[in-house]
């Protein structure tokens, strides 16, 4: 063993102390860090320890990288759609790291099973039942991208084509329908093969993200029988709004389509009872993305994506090699998802569960959603900003007023974050350059959003001659 590594294994438990001093260094002082930094350009090639092994390198960490962090983990940071890392669920994204488990195949460990009892636990707060199953994946982009992946394989049993056997270019033109599809989407299009502008948008209702269900009726009418893909949103990215799931599902009766929804993070309003609502009909879903590493607080990369479809989902990833043995009846991750190599990522949402349960998750989704609440009471009530959208969910959508350009707003967000006060991310609502602060974070209170709106009213102050 090379004697760096040796020194390094004897010293491992003072290692793990240094690291984890380090790491509750900084958790203790979320709240009074910088949020965010102006990134400093690239200075030349990496930078090395003057001594070798881990104690160095975290030095090396501390001294140079750690300061210029974000403090993405924090109550104020409302970019994106962005959670923390709840105490049970860091233990178990450490204890992952630890363990080093290989959760792809299951005869060597029953690794496998906890992800297993997870995922069905889960199913159930969002509502679906057995006939969905599930797995984990990195994000909602890779959970978009798996559901979509089935999609194709579901156009081609509807043509008697294997699209996993004779690729995607025996389908032809595909067509994707959808009112205000993630960006996700037309990523995972593209990786598919399928195209970007396989997506035909829809017009949404008045004043809403939501699609029009005429207009929706009709492009399907339009298809002559033709199948195609259907995506709903559980949540949209601007305004926190809802497709009727109910009512696009029971379209179905009348035109072959396949119905994947997009709840990335509008899957956990079913935890509160005042908009649990709005995801009814997700069980009627083919497909369904959720990302635990928005609102479920469990620490990047988390996701979970359910379909209906197994066999056709084993179709599209099953790994064939010796070494992996056949799939049967309840076939391994390496045969569900696009990774053979992957992280045992569902420990750290079981320590959630297991934790807070339920009842804890959903106290965190009704804050968030009361903090958002507040936020645009105080936009509404400000002369400056203007609320574009109503706060649907956890998703605050507005603008400045007379404030029309990107370059404007964008100038203004990067005042904001050099303030150190708070984080939020530019968008385009509607076609007009908006701000949007979107609410996860398991620490925030409302006296973080007070906080949050005194510091955009000192960074538009800061504009003024």
């Amino acid at each position: 063993m090379h004697p760096v590594l040796q020194d390094d294994l004897r010293a491992l438990p003072e290692l793990l102390n240094l690291a984890r001093d380090s790491a509750l260094h900084s958790l203790l002082k979320l709240a009074e860090q910088p949020v965010a930094i102006h990134p400093l350009p690239s200075v030349g090639p990496l930078e090395r320890s003057v001594e070798p092994g881990a104690a160095a390198a975290l030095c090396l960490f501390e001294a140079r990288w750690l300061p210029r962090l974000a403090a993405s983990a924090g109550p104020r940071y409302l970019g994106f759609v962005t959670g923390g890392a709840t105490p049970a669920s860091l233990v178990g994204d450490w204890l992952t790291s630890a363990l080093d488990q290989n959760p792809t195949a299951g005869w060597d460990s029953e690794a496998p099973e906890l992800e297993r009892q997870t995922v069905r636990e889960l199913a159930g707060w969002f509502g679906l039942g057995a006939a969905h199953e599930g797995a984990f994946v990195s994000g909602a982009t890779m959970s978009n991208f798996v559901g979509l992946a089935i999609a194709r394989e579901w156009l081609g049993e509807q043509q008697g084509v294997r699209v996993s056997e004779v690729g995607v270019a025996a389908l032809g033109p595909v067509t994707v329908l959808s009112g205000a599809a993630h960006s996700s989407i037309h990523k995972a299009l593209s990786m598919l093969g399928l195209g970007r502008q396989a997506v035909q948008k829809l017009a949404t209702q008045p004043g809403r993200e939501a699609v029009d269900l005429q207009a929706l009726e009709a492009a399907l009418q339009a298809q002559q029988g033709r199948p195609v893909i259907v995506v709903a949103n559980a949540g949209t990215v601007n305004s926190g709004d809802f497709d009727d799931l109910r009512a696009i599902a029971a379209l179905r009766q009348r035109y072959p389509f396949w119905l994947h929804v997009d709840a990335a993070f509008g899957a956990f309003a079913a935890l509160d009872a005042r908009l649990a609502s709005q995801v009814a009909g997700l069980d009627a879903a083919d497909s369904v993305c959720v990302d635990c590493h928005k609102w479920m607080n469990v620490p990047y990369d988390s996701a979970l994506q359910f379909t209906r479809h197994r066999a056709l989902q084993l179709r599209v990833f099953q790994n064939a090699a010796a070494y992996l043995g056949e799939p049967g009846e309840r076939p391994d991750f390496v045969h569900l998802t696009p990774e053979n190599s992957r992280r045992w990522r569902a420990l750290a949402a079981w320590f959630a569960v297991q934790a807070y349960g339920r009842e804890g998750q959903a106290d965190i989704v009704a804050r968030n959603i009361d903090c958002a609440r507040l936020l645009g009471d105080l936009v509404a009530a400000d002369e400056t900003l203007e609320l574009l959208a109503p706060v649907r969910l956890n998703i605050v959508c507005f603008a400045v007023r007379g404030m029309t350009t990107q370059a404007e707003v964008q100038a203004l967000l990067e005042r904001l974050r050099d303030r150190g006060e708070a984080f939020l991310t530019p968008t385009l609502y509607a076609g007009r350059w908006a701000i949007r602060a979107a609410f996860s974070n398991w620490r925030t209170s409302a006296d973080d959003v007070r906080r949050v709106h005194k510091a955009l009213r000192a960074a538009l102050k800061a504009d003024q001659p």
